[in-house]
């Protein structure tokens, strides 16, 4: 009991019961999957910007890549910390509400390529 006071976010282990290991495991396992993916768009808008030519739309596309790898990074701990509570309480799992706007976003950004790729051909 001691241990659980110390566990950090207070606001996750503060509350229900403890869950079953396995489903604490792979809501770990999702989040370092969106943290994963944050670092490969972080990696790839760094990447961009040093490989690239000298262009403005190159470094619109970099700055991008890097500020969606950083609300993919916030977005991956909301979703632990929201599951992880869900898991705790006993409630159902939280819906995919941003998971929409990071598709929009993704979908953007594609668009974006296209469209550089072919006109600077």
């Amino acid at each position: 009991m001691g241990r659980q006071r110390r566990r950090w976010p207070r606001r996750v282990y503060g509350v229900g019961e403890e869950p079953d290991p396995r489903f604490s495991l792979a809501n770990e396992r999702t989040f370092l999957a969106w943290l994963r993916t944050a670092m490969a768009l972080t990696a790839g808008g760094v990447g961009l910007d040093v490989l690239a030519p000298q262009k403005t739309s190159y470094l619109v596309l970099a700055v991008g890549l890097v500020l969606t790898g950083m609300a993919m990074s916030v977005f991956g701990l909301s979703r632990w910390m929201a599951a992880e509570r869900a898991l705790r309480t006993g409630s159902p799992l939280p819906a995919l509400s941003a998971g929409a706007l990071l598709v929009g976003v993704t979908l953007l950004f594609g668009l974006f390529i296209v469209v550089v790729l072919v006109t600077n051909r």
